[in-house]
């Protein structure tokens, strides 16, 4: 993902098979997949228009890093589904994140930063340039991502109004 930041760059950076072997699930939709295969441990997938279709079930969720602000309609629309993991940039300081981040059930920041897969199917030669955060929403996210509490640092954010 690190080339999400440069201008012109490309989204297509895939999350690698460790975070789902650690992850230990399986979903049953990934909202954000590319036309390729993947390893995401899932049979059902929406590859475009995603933001437009009905979300059902345990997502999973690598959006489009790429414009400004553009992680927040799916941000949005996740938070609104609240039923999935979804990969993000862990900038801790931007506003969405300080939006979104304490709505969530659970946030697992991965550590070391990641080396996502290209396209052509091997992983970049040097890990993102950014971390990378899960963003866990329901009990089965909560599960999964305590699960794979060895790839980096669990939090839960503070109880939630009305909790």
């Amino acid at each position: 993902m690190f080339h999400w930041e440069g201008i012109g760059k490309s989204n297509e950076w895939y999350t690698p098979k460790y975070i789902f072997d650690a992850l230990g699930c399986e979903f049953d939709l990934d909202v954000a997949h590319p036309k390729q295969a993947t390893y995401v441990p899932t049979k059902n997938y929406y590859t475009e228009n995603s933001l437009e279709k009905e979300w059902k079930g345990f997502i999973w969720m690598n959006p489009p890093f790429g414009k400004r602000k553009g992680i927040e309609p799916w941000l949005n629309k996740f938070l609104s589904h609240g039923n999935g993991i979804s990969l993000t940039p862990d900038r801790t300081s931007a506003k969405w994140f300080q939006t979104y981040a304490p709505k969530m059930d659970a946030i697992l920041f991965i550590g070391p930063r990641v080396k996502f897969i290209q396209p052509n199917g091997l992983a970049s030669k040097a890990p993102s340039n950014v971390g990378t955060a899960l963003l866990g929403l329901g009990n089965k996210a909560k599960e999964a991502l305590m699960r794979g509490s060895s790839l980096g640092f669990l939090v839960y954010p503070a109880l939630k109004e009305g909790e």
